[in-house]
């Protein structure tokens, strides 16, 4: 299932040429999905293209890992929901220092 998500606010810095985005800070993420909407908090730490974090939202919490390649964000994580085991992979656009949109796919 592919759904999507946007960011209402963050803490992250964008450069003016948005040369050297850095997406380091707590993020407040909104997913719609078709049962239903959830807001979970996501914390980045960047270094270079790499990026690792902390995923917060009602359906529980993982630590995760990705890239940003220019202004192409993508991450994954493994969540237990009702005792099966979900795949969830974000991929995405940084648009600005307070923004950013994209899909979740749930495998």
């Amino acid at each position: 299932m592919a759904v999507r998500f946007s960011v209402a606010a963050c803490s992250a810095v964008l450069s003016a040429q948005d040369a050297a985005i850095d997406i380091t800070g707590k993020w407040d993420f909104q997913v719609e999905t078709s049962a239903g909407s959830g807001t979970p908090i996501v914390t980045f730490k960047q270094e270079g293209e790499k990026i690792s974090g902390h995923y917060a939202g009602q359906l529980g919490e993982s630590d995760f890992t990705g890239t940003v390649k220019g202004k192409a964000i993508n991450f994954g994580f493994t969540l237990s929901v009702q005792g099966q085991s979900v795949v969830f992979t974000y991929a995405g656009t940084i648009e600005s220092n307070q923004a950013m949109k994209g899909s979740v796919e749930l495998a």
